[in-house]
Parts: C-alpha cells; structure tokens; sequence
C-alpha cells in the first residue's frame, strides 16, 4: 500500500508543508476531523503540479479559521452559509478550508438544500471521481486515502467520470470545468459522461451558467499552467460566449498564452515558483478594447487588485524595461536590486512580450547569474566566520560588499575568495615561523686524497682520546719479549 503521506509531503514546496502541519496542529487542539480533499490529493498521485490546498473540517471550522487569521493568512473569500474560507496563507500558498457538506436536489437543476455531513457523504456529492478523493490528517489515521467513488481507477485509465447523470444539469458550468481538467490531465471523457455532457449541450444548459460561475472558471484557467489547450477546447464547443460574449468575437489571444508558457517554463527552470495569472488573464483578454476588458473582469468578479494590475500591466512592463536599459541599472548591483524587488508575474510578462533584448539579457541574468550568487551566500558567512569575523554591522558590509564584488565577475575561484574576503574584512594572514635548521657533519667527499682520509682519522682518534673514559681508535702495541742474550747478562 502507497505512503501517501510521505508521498504528499515529498511533493509538497516548504511553504506548503508548513500549512499542511499548522493545520494537523489546529486540528488537534480544536479536536476536529481534517481532511486535504480534491485537487491536492489528485494531483499529488497524477505527478501534476501541486497548486492549492483545500482542507474539509467535519464540523464548523469558524474556529480553525479564526486561528489561520491570526497567524497572518489572509482571507481571500468567505462565505458563511457554506461555512468555507479561500486563503493566501502564509508564504503564498493558496487554498481554502470549508465545512463538510451534502447536497440534496429536490428536482435536477433547482437550488441544492445544504445539509452538513462526514467527509465521505461530501467526496459522494462531488463534480468528478477524480475530484472525489482526500487524505486524513488525524492523529489515528494520519495518511489514510479515501476513495469512496473509486477516483484512482479513472486516473490510471486517464478517464473523466461524472458522478451523476444529473451532473451538468445540477451545475451547468461543469460543462467548463470538464473541458478545462480534461485538456489539463489529457484525459478523455467516460463513455456515460460524455453522452451526459452532448445532451447538456444539445439542451443548451450552457445559457443557464451565471456570470459568477463562468469568472470563477475564467480565473481558474488563468493559473494553468498551459490554459490555451482548455481555451481550445472551450471554444471548440461553443462556450467562449459564456465565458465573455465578446471573447467569441475577438478570439484568444493564443499567441501571447504560447509565449507565456515559455516564460512560465524559463523561470522554473531558474528554481522559482511563478504565479503569471495576471498576465495569463491579459493575454487571454488581449484582443478586447480596454473599455471591454474592463467590463469583462468585473463582469468576472475578478478581486479589485486583481482588475488593476491586469489593467496596469502592459503600462508596467513598459516601465520596467526602460529602467533595465537606462543608466539607473548599468551597475550589475543595481540591475539586481530592482528585479528583486519586482514581482514575478511583471518579471514573467516582460520575458514573454518585450522585444528588447538588452533588457530580457538584464533578467535572465538576474535568473541565471545573480540569483545563485545570492544563494551561495550561506557559505560565504560560513569562510568569514573562519577568519575569525565576528558578527555585527562590519561583518554584513562585507558579506554585501563581497557579492556586489561576485556580481562583477570577481571571486571565482576558491584563493580568490579566500583573499578578496580578507581584504574587505582587514584581516591580515598570519605569516608562517621558519624552522631552525640544524647543522649537518660534511662527509669526506669521493675525490678526497688519502692524505685528507688519514687527517681526519688521526683528529677523530684524537678526540676520542681527549674524553675521559674515551677509547682510543687502535690498541696500544706490545711490548717485545726479551732476546737470548738478554738473559745471559742478567
């Protein structure tokens, strides 16, 4: 049997993470049953991307989400009637947290009655199979993976599959929502839901999707990751005009998506997590007059903000590319600090559009250069320290002062690091002490004479001689034995 748990958490960015064990930790001490449902759990085992967080709360979460407002995330939507909150929490990351909840039809296509349930009636009630499944996150069966529909077998056949023939006619712009995971997933319809889906259409239930309903979808295509496949298709249906009437005149801007999806592709590979879906919704808007654009996004219920950066942003880029080839950011250093402080969806929408290169050149070195520059840091902190810096105003100029020094092109290698942080430091290398060499007895060399070979034997003998107790280098002789005619005197 899978981990999921690891699986998920293994999948999940370090921001994500964090939510996700902020929840487990508000779930225990409310004592509440929660569950991360839907698109998380389906993308995660799909191998897709992993873009919101919805948490299910069997009961009320008002508590759970007083508590995530306290901590600093920021609360997008509410809706108390359906007890559920859409979030930025804290560090970007989108996602929602909402009651468990069943809904009863009295007839097809009349308002639903909400009646609170348990996680699985709510996973039964849902659009989709693949949507229909969720990961528990209690203490007694952390990891657990409910799939009461049956939603891993559709993955793997690569299949959509409504949950009930009333589906479209229940929620019209499940017509919408169906083409756009389709065209995300590469997934083709199931035999019944697509005989459902042709008969919503030959019975024209798209004209009965609100312009609420179609705005939330239109902001959900704006944060795919390739949103003009599902434009495509949308269109190929019929159902621009539900979407913007004045879209299916115009058309998409497809052109400009394309050139942002390669935007999208070049500023991942440089390790970011970008969020184009202001430049996303102008580019699929591109075509239409401003005065209709405007009409449009509020028609759309896009959020105020939203609507005046979309608006901005053309006007923005412009701005932007003049400062990265104006004198103001000829310094590496000072090129760096404004992109910095840029935001990514500006940074992503002048990779795609500009035509000037000195300026895109600006940005992918920012990408490309100073950004792993930046990040190298940490091991520069770590070579000052062993200098014997110690930490203080001082010790941050140099740290900055030593990468605006990297963003030059200096201090590439290993010794040049070394010297260039002991030169901005003023700390000095301590000189090395010379070791006393000790003297060493010249040996008679080869060619000497055999006179020099005899001295030198008589001052050794001689040297021995002159120590106490010191043996002399040859015995002393004999003394003879006397003659014959020796004795006879004697």
């Amino acid at each position: 049997m899978p981990d999921y748990m690891y699986l998920l958490e293994s999948r999940l960015s370090a921001e994500q993470r964090a939510v996700l064990v902020r929840m487990q930790e508000l779930g225990a001490s409310t004592s509440s049953n929660i569950y991360l449902s839907g698109g998380a759990v389906r993308d995660v085992i799909s191998g897709m991307p992993i873009r919101d967080l919805d948490f299910t709360v069997e009961g009320n979460p008002t508590r759970i989400i007083r508590e995530l407002e306290k901590d600093g995330a920021e609360v997008i939507e509410e809706d108390e009637k359906l007890r559920r909150a859409e979030f930025l929490f804290i560090g970007d990351v989108d996602g929602s947290v909402s009651a468990a909840r069943d809904e009863v039809y009295v007839r097809p296509g009349t308002v639903p009655e909400i009646r609170w349930s348990t996680i699985m009636e709510d996973l039964r009630r849902r659009d989709f199979s693949i949507n229909a499944i969720a990961i528990s996150l209690n203490p007694a069966s952390r990891g657990l993976l409910l799939d009461p529909t049956n939603g891993l077998s559709d993955l793997d056949k690569h299949e959509l599959r409504g949950l009930s023939i009333h589906s479209f006619t229940n929620q019209p712009v499940r017509l919408l929502r169906s083409l756009r995971f389709a065209a995300r997933l590469s997934l083709k319809f199931e035999t019944r839901t697509k005989e459902w889906f042709d008969l919503a259409m030959d019975r024209e239930l798209y004209k009965q999707i609100t312009p609420e309903e179609a705005g939330e979808e239109l902001q959900q295509l704006a944060r795919e990751d390739k949103p003009g496949a599902a434009l495509k298709a949308w269109e190929a249906a019929g159902l621009l005009h539900s979407v913007a009437p004045q879209l299916s005149k115009k058309h998409p801007h497809y052109d400009a998506l394309a050139r942002l999806v390669r935007s999208r592709d070049e500023l991942l590979s440089a390790g970011l997590r970008p969020r184009l879906s202001v430049p996303t919704a102008a580019a699929i808007l591109g075509k239409l007059k401003s005065r209709d654009l405007s009409n449009v996004l509020h028609r759309a219920r896009f959020r105020a903000k939203d609507i005046a950066a979309i608006l901005k942003i053309e006007g923005e880029g412009k701005k932007l590319v003049k400062l990265l080839i104006s004198r103001k950011t000829a310094v590496p250093r000072d090129a760096y600090t404004l992109l910095e402080a840029t935001p990514m969806d500006l940074i992503g929408y002048v990779l795609a559009e500009s035509k000037n290169t000195k300026a895109k050149a600006q940005i992918r070195n920012y990408l490309s250069k100073w950004r792993p520059l930046r990040m190298n840091l940490p091991s520069v902190v770590t070579e000052l320290e062993g200098l014997g810096m110690e930490h203080g105003p001082k010790f941050d100029k140099v740290v900055e002062d030593f990468f605006s020094a990297q963003l030059k092109g200096k201090a590439k290698l290993p010794e040049e690091r070394v010297k260039l942080l002991r030169k901005l430091s003023g700390i000095k290398e301590v000189p090395k002490k010379e070791e006393k060499k000790k003297p060493v007895k010249a040996a008679p060399s080869k060619g000497a004479t055999k006179i020099e070979a005899m001295q030198a034997a008589k001052v050794r003998a001689a040297a021995a001689n002159a120590i106490p107790g010191g043996k002399p280098t040859k015995p002393a002789a004999k003394k003879a034995a006397p003659t014959k005619k020796a004795k006879k005197r004697k």
